[in-house]
């Protein structure tokens, strides 16, 4: 599997038949680019996370909780919230488990809270996961470091995090780097991963937007 991350929330998950893009952003917030997919996952409605027209392709919008089996991929929206408060002040926000060319990744979207034990039993084994880091409308840097200590994925990749390509206050990613204590880590452009070449323990991997 190849993955790339386009800013924001928004990833190009591309296995040997399926090509995945999570959570698409308006051109206010930033662009990014040109990209079709078979799968288009979208966490909440709002404008940085569910701008589908932007892509390409004949392909199937995921934006609810449940199963979905879409080619050779198995998705799982799991229900979660996007404040601390049960959804009061920002509302409901779902994950997404995505299950392709034997690989799991977990998408977070913009989850506002901690995942209670059953709720993290409930995404099963996750090999790669993609978590909001950023504070404001999602995870600070601490609480990310803490849940991925409570998922425990081969490999860990920080979204949702201040850049320059992208129109949003949000904080650095070097805070979570430094909770995660891998200060100094080197983004790469994107990461291929199989399931024969998977970390252990959790390996934290920086990538560069590509817009």
């Amino acid at each position: 599997m190849e993955i790339k991350y386009l800013g924001h929330s928004c990833f190009r998950l591309k296995g040997k038949n399926t090509a995945v893009i999570t959570d698409p952003y308006a051109p206010e917030l930033g662009a990014f680019g040109k990209q079709t997919a078979n799968i288009v996952t979208v966490s909440h409605q709002h404008n940085g996370h569910n701008f589908t027209s932007g892509v390409s392709g004949d392909f199937r919008i995921v934006y609810r909780p449940g199963e979905y089996e879409i080619g050779d991929a198995i998705l799982i929206g799991v229900p979660s919230f996007h404040d601390s408060e049960k959804g009061i002040i920002r509302g409901k926000n779902t994950i997404f488990v995505i299950s392709m060319d034997d690989l799991v990744v977990c998408h977070l979207g913009d989850l506002g809270e901690m995942l209670s034990e059953s709720r993290v039993e409930e995404l099963g084994k996750v090999d790669i996961l993609l978590v909001p880091v950023g504070d404001m409308s999602a995870l600070n840097a601490a609480n990310a470091a803490r849940l991925v200590r409570q998922i425990e994925p081969a490999i860990v990749i920080p979204m949702h995090y201040s850049m320059p390509q992208i129109n949003r206050e949000l904080e650095p990613v070097e805070r979570f780097l430094g909770e995660m204590g891998v200060a100094g880590v080197t983004a790469q452009p994107k990461l291929n991963v199989s399931r024969g070449n998977l970390p252990l323990p959790t390996q934290v991997v920086l990538l560069e937007a590509a817009v």
